[in-house]
């Protein structure tokens, strides 16, 4: 278990076992994914942590009554007012 404290600026410094074992070096970015139970997962930004959290969220898009690319279409119409 590791923990970090939030700073007044609302930063946190990533404990060196977590920043070891997900290869983080000055400059990276981190990924915050929160899942449906609250749970949060910390990930380094790129290619395999955007899968990840695709994965995560397989089949929320569904419970949105989204299922393809034309329901984005529609979606993102309708917030921007012109649906």
């Amino acid at each position: 278990m590791n923990l970090a404290k939030l700073s007044a600026n609302g930063q946190i410094t990533v404990p060196v076992e977590v920043r070891r074992r997900l290869r983080l070096v000055p400059g990276d970015k981190v990924l915050f994914l929160e899942k449906p139970n609250g749970e949060v997962v910390v990930a380094k930004a790129g290619v395999a942590a955007f899968a990840e959290a695709q994965s995560a969220f397989a089949g929320a898009a569904a419970d949105f009554g989204v299922a393809d690319e034309t329901d984005v279409d529609v979606l993102i119409a309708e917030a921007r007012g012109r649906a």
